[in-house]
Parts: structure tokens; sequence; C-alpha cells
């Protein structure tokens, strides 16, 4: 547990900090595809990143229990939240193409707003794996297995919310007795180890196996390879590696306070605020002006400098009527629901309050 806001872990916020701006990072350099260096950095971050936040956001999610107020909490911060931002990119590739797409259905996320969707299914469901005597494995069954069927084209995200599913799971199960492991000083020597061998395997990876590989959502089935082997291992090893570097990660992200420590509790607004950024940005001409090394550096800078922005308090202040909506007369009353071990435990400190999981401000009610 960290040594200073009671209730949150500086470690989480720290990495929850560290993530986000690999994501923006990561998505502000996809177009440069073309360029060597540009497309193995790219196979690093998306080989661990998300994983990695979905299993904090397991973590964070242990206190759910379904009850009356926590299941307001998640259709007013993520439901609400998805559709305000669903609308805005709609609109946008809208007169980017020059007219509605031929079907317009808002069961199909775009672009980043999957991880909405995944996340509101994946909180529904923690009393479940909490009842299973072996959750992560049945966990990791359902994900392979998944993997080898029709998912519904990308239908509510379905075909990431089994596959990175495992990694949510793992979170749930974790306890803040396993962060202390992180600790040790062969584990952080390990974990630089691995850190710089992937970052070497990614260079001929990025050469040699297709980007579908990293995004989790298709189906194995509509690719030229056997669905069952080698793509199962494929998938499994492709589970370890970012298992592996997420472990890492978290071992070498300082567990003490930061200045970008508070930031991780605002990882939401930069995660939803980014994606229109950089819809805005990739219908200008700005990726077929720049390439190679400048372009890389600058889409880098571009990508750090939108996360810093979207932390400040007036960018919030900007985006808080679509990010932390206040839309309770939606919902009707209901009487409170008792106090449980987990509500007990994210009182107390034992379980850091976060609604989302992402990053939202800690939910304080």
């Amino acid at each position: 547990m960290s040594e200073n806001t009671p209730g949150r872990d500086a470690r989480l916020d720290n990495a929850k900090f560290i993530l986000i701006a690999l994501v923006v990072v990561g998505h502000a350099i996809e177009p440069l595809r073309d360029y060597g260096p540009a497309s193995a950095l790219y196979y690093w971050i998306y080989f661990f990143h998300m994983p990695a936040f979905i299993m904090i956001s397991g973590y964070l999610s242990r206190s759910f229990d379904a009850s009356s107020r926590r299941v307001e909490k998640l259709v007013v911060s993520l439901a609400v939240p998805y559709l305000v931002f669903w609308s805005i990119h709609q609109l946008i590739y809208g007169v980017e193409r020059g007219g509605l797409p031929d079907s317009l259905s808002v069961l199909r996320p775009t672009w980043t707003l999957w991880f909405l969707v995944a996340l509101f299914m994946w909180r529904l469901s923690v009393p479940v794996w909490q009842r299973l005597r072996w959750p992560v494995a049945i966990a990791v069954l359902i994900s392979v297995f998944a993997s080898t069927t029709d998912l519904g084209g990308g239908t509510l995200a379905m075909g990431r919310v089994l596959s990175f599913l495992p990694f949510f799971v793992l979170g749930l199960s974790l306890r803040r007795e396993h962060f202390a492991h992180l600790d040790r000083v062969w584990v952080r020597v390990l974990s630089v180890a691995v850190l710089v061998s992937t970052a070497v395997l990614a260079v001929p990876i990025s050469d040699r196996l297709s980007r579908d590989w990293l995004f989790w959502k298709d189906s194995l089935t509509d690719r030229d390879i056997d669905p069952i082997m080698p793509s199962m291992g494929i998938r499994l090893a492709f589970m370890g590696l970012a298992l592996a570097m997420t472990i890492a990660m978290l071992a070498l992200t300082p567990k003490r306070q930061m200045w970008i420590t508070s930031l991780g509790a605002y990882t939401l607004f930069v995660y939803l605020g980014h994606s229109v950024a950089l819809i805005l940005l990739k219908a200008t001409p700005w990726y077929e002006e720049v390439g190679g090394a400048v372009g890389l550096a600058l889409s880098i800078g571009i990508g750090i400098g939108l996360t810093l922005l979207l932390c400040t308090p007036w960018a919030r202040a900007c985006l808080k009527w679509a990010v932390e909506p206040r839309l309770t007369w939606l919902l009707r009353g209901d009487a409170p629901a008792p106090r449980t071990t987990a509500n007990r435990e994210a009182a107390a400190g034992e379980v850091p309050a976060d609604v989302t999981g992402v990053g939202s401000a800690p939910d304080r009610s």
C-alpha cells in the first residue's frame, strides 16, 4: 500500500498514468506503420499495455457487489460516456466520409470505446467470478476457446471481452500482499531483463507477425492459419508474454507518491478525450507530411503532450459533462444494499475505490 492518501495505492496510480501514456503514444504512432522503429515500438507497447490496464481494473473491481449504488455508478460512469463519445466519433466519421454508414449500430463500439463496453460487462460479472473455485483457469479456457469461433464481427466487442477476460479475472484474484513480492531485488532485476528482451523481440515480430495478434479481437478462424494449432499456442504465448511484461512494469513502477501519482486518478479523461483529438488529427494531412525518425519523435511528443494536457484541471472541466455526467435522474432510487466484506475492505483502504478501474475520480459516496 502507498504511504500517501488513504484508500489509494500510489504504485497503481503511477502505473495507470504510465499505461494511459502508452495507450495515447501507441495510437499516435499507429499510422507510421511503414517505418521500422515505429512499428517495433508499436508492437512492444501492444504486447502488454491493455492486459496490464485490464488486470489493474480487475483488482480495482474487487469491491463491486452489484448493489443498486454500484450499478448506478457503473451506468453513469461507463454506459453514458460510451453513448456520448460513440456519437461524437460517428459525427466526425460522418463528416469525414461525407455521410453516415449503411449500418449505424450503437452495439458496435467505435475505435477505443470497446474498453468501456468490456469493462461494463466484466464488472457486472464480478460476483460470479468471486464464487468460482478456479476463476483464472476457467477464464483462460474461455479466452482460448472463444478465439476459435465467430464472435459477431465486433458486436459489443465480444472478441475482446472474452479474449482479455483472464487478465481482468486475475486482477480480481489478487490481494495486496501479492504486490509485496514486486519489491524484491531479484524480481526487479528480472523485470528489467524482461522489458529489454521483449523490446528486442518486437523488432523481428513486427516484420513477421500480423498486427491482428496484438488486438485480441478477431476470431482465429478468419486467418490463414489453423485455428486450433498453432493458433491456440500463439494466443497462449501472447498471454504469457503480456503477463510477464505486466509484472515487470509493475515491479519497476515506483510505489512512492510522485508528480504523476495524482494524474493516475484521471486516466478516463485521457482515454476518452484523446480518441477525439487523434481522430481529428488523422483526418488531416499530418501523417502524410511527417515520417521517419522525425515523424516518430513528433508523434511520441504529441502523445505525451496530449496525455498531460487532458489531465489538466481546465481540460477535465471541459470534458466533465461527458466523462463524469450527473444523470442520476435517469435511474430510480432503491434501498441501499447491506455492507459486504468487499465494501468494508474498500472503506478501510484494502481495495482502492475506483468506479471504473481506468482512473476516474475515486468513489467516495
